[in-house]
């Protein structure tokens, strides 16, 4: 930034010069990176920069699951990864969520643990059988990582309590919870400021080098340099890591306008979680439908697709609230990072640069957690 004539000295002294710590991208994981370094180093300079306006990933564009696994997708997490990775998996979503709720407050949160149903329809009675099967183990497993017992259990009239078509019955979670994301991105955003985090919105990083004295972060508004660098842009990372296995995974979601007398509510997962839904002031809010195209939906372009849309609002007239009368009220979509693994990676690239992506879907359960580790691996 030195010879930048849109910098003044004060911006430059500021925000620019002898700068410590440099995170890239302003959501859940990098906020609490932020937080946590600030604990750890209390007189470095620390900086967020975030490429949009607003967040732009899926910390901002999530659809507010406060949740560390139905009981089908641990099904079939573990047909396709070693049960202790599992495990540990779900366990730091558990205490990810914990750290969450302790540093952002239930209140700022909105936080609600109206539980989460895990819907099964006509078609998937093999899926519910073999997970069947299972339940016990899983509630032994949940018991060992949370200290509460019965967390997963059979819920046959879910179908008929809330009016879904369809249904045959579900597994329900009663420590699944639901939150306010905007509430959670405010509060992260005021605890930085009042940390004395520097955050600058619309700084776009292209490039990330690796200097004699540090690190060289390329934006379109120039270069910017600091001692280290954490890259925890999630679903955009791959730009930065390309040996990293991590891919978006764009998620589309709509709401609707206020239902009178509303009687849904809890957090919904359908079809295998392709799909998910939830009440949120009196309004449904759904989305998904990744599986409808996987290929277009690998995409970093933050937009909805009309065939995704279309799809998504006649499964909600037609199965999920078909006794209701509502329009759709708006529509958006955000980036998730995913790969083979649901684990999350964090890593050292280099000597000084440092990355925490990968959430899989789950930023809000583990994003705060991530945080955490990074900044407490760092050494000076």
């Amino acid at each position: 930034m030195q010879n930048s004539p849109k910098i003044s000295y004060w911006e430059l002294k500021t925000y620019f010069t002898d700068l410590d710590y440099l995170i890239i991208g302003a959501g859940i994981v990098g906020y609490s990176t932020a937080l946590h370094l600030r604990r750890k180093f209390p007189e470095a300079k620390i900086l967020i920069v975030e490429q949009g306006f607003l967040p732009s990933g899926a910390s901002s564009k999530n659809a507010g699951f406060a949740c560390f696994g139905s009981a089908s997708e641990l099904a079939a997490d573990l047909r396709s990864s070693p049960a202790d990775q599992v495990w540990q998996t779900v366990e730091w979503r558990w205490k990810g969520l914990k750290a969450l709720r302790s540093l952002i407050g239930d209140t700022n949160l909105d936080y609600q643990m109206y539980g989460s149903w895990d819907l099964i329809t006509q078609n998937e009675v093999q899926i519910f059988d073999a997970t069947l099967e299972q339940l016990e183990d899983f509630n032994q497993h949940l018991f060992e990582i949370t200290g509460e017992k019965s967390v997963y259990s059979v819920d046959e009239n879910v179908g008929r309590r809330f009016g879904f078509k369809g249904v045959e019955t579900s597994f329900f979670n009663r420590l699944e919870g639901q939150i306010d994301t905007a509430g959670m991105n405010q509060r992260f955003y005021q605890l930085a400021i009042q940390a004395n985090i520097h955050l600058l919105f619309g700084m776009e990083v292209t490039e990330i080098r690796e200097e004699p004295t540090g690190m060289c972060v390329e934006t379109k508004h120039g270069d910017v340099k600091a001692r280290k660098v954490f890259v925890c842009t999630n679903g955009f990372a791959a730009r930065f890591l390309p040996d990293a296995q991590i891919a978006p995974a764009r998620a589309q979601v709509l709401i609707t306008t206020p239902i009178p007398n509303l009687d849904i509510k809890g957090t919904f997962h359908y079809q295998e979680g392709y799909y998910y839904f939830r009440n949120i002031d009196q309004r449904l809010l759904f989305g998904g439908g990744r599986n409808l195209d996987f290929m277009g939906e690998t995409s970093t372009e933050i937009i909805t697709t009309g065939r995704i849309m279309k799809e998504l609002e006649r499964l909600l007239r037609e199965v999920i609230a078909p006794e209701y009368t509502f329009e759709i009220a708006h529509q958006w979509a955000g980036i998730m990072g995913v790969g083979p693994s649901k684990q999350p990676i964090i890593r050292q690239i280099s000597d000084n640069l440092y990355c925490g992506v990968r959430m899989g879907g789950m930023g809000v359960a583990i994003g705060t957690l991530i945080g955490q580790q990074l900044a407490e691996s760092i050494k000076s």
